[in-house]
């Protein structure tokens, strides 16, 4: 799975992926991801990504593939990709904490005391083929920061399988009729910030970047006194 480098946590978004290249072996999941998701497997295979097949047209979430679209999606084909997570910062994890530990920035492993994960009320994904709504795919999203992400495979020895991206403002098929739901902005438009916390159009949101991760085992104060790095 490919992974966008922004993500959102709140409010109606979109963006489009343009399928280029599939050729006689080649396939595609497309869809989003947050931050958990597993980069290793194809968008839809655990919990935290949501995929739209062209197969069939299916939906993927936690490797179960669900009838979904009428029909799949081809070479072409212009496929939306919408999400709403109204008012989700009140449901957002909390950000990791950082600390310095031997000249080295970690950050800390998280509490289990932490609150579980909680429901963004009204929350929604849904996908679009050609600027056409194939209805509700996933509601009720867990709060948490989603990227655009995707998937895509053929056979040895075969033309790779391409898709293009676009995160806007100027769209090939934008939708004219949302069915109700809130317009979305543009995925152009959201912020972006590494470790540096310098930003791009926007304000400052906690980092994503991978850092090493370590367990605290005795703080006192700001001060670290033992910890143990931890191997994933």
């Amino acid at each position: 799975m490919v992974r966008a480098t922004r993500g959102v946590v709140e409010g109606a978004w979109y963006y489009e992926i343009t399928v280029v290249h599939l050729g006689d072996t080649g396939h595609t999941r497309l869809g989003w991801s947050t931050d958990k998701g597993d980069l290793q497997a194809p968008v839809g295979y655990d919990g935290n990504s949501f995929g739209y097949r062209d197969i069939d047209g299916s939906k993927v979430h936690k490797a179960v593939r669900e009838k979904y679209g009428e029909d799949g999606y081809k070479e072409g084909d212009v496929i939306g990709f919408y999400i709403n997570l109204p008012e989700g910062n009140l449901y957002t994890p909390k950000p990791p904490r950082w600390i310095w530990y031997k000249g080295q920035k970690y950050v800390s492993a998280p509490d289990a005391k932490d609150d579980p994960p909680k429901v963004v009320p009204g929350s929604e994904i849904s996908f679009f083929k050609n600027g056409v709504c194939q209805g509700t795919a996933f509601k009720d999203l867990y709060g948490g920061r989603y990227f655009p992400a995707a998937s895509m495979y053929t056979l040895p020895n075969q033309p790779n399988c391409t898709v293009k991206f676009n995160f806007g403002p100027d769209f090939e098929s934008f939708p004219e009729d949302f069915g109700g739901r809130m317009v979305p902005r543009p995925m152009v438009e959201v912020p972006y910030h590494g470790l540096d916390v310098r930003v791009e159009n926007g304000s400052a949101w906690y980092p994503t970047r991978m850092c090493p991760m370590l367990n605290v085992v005795k703080e006192q104060g700001t001060k670290i006194v033992e910890a143990a790095e931890m191997v994933s």
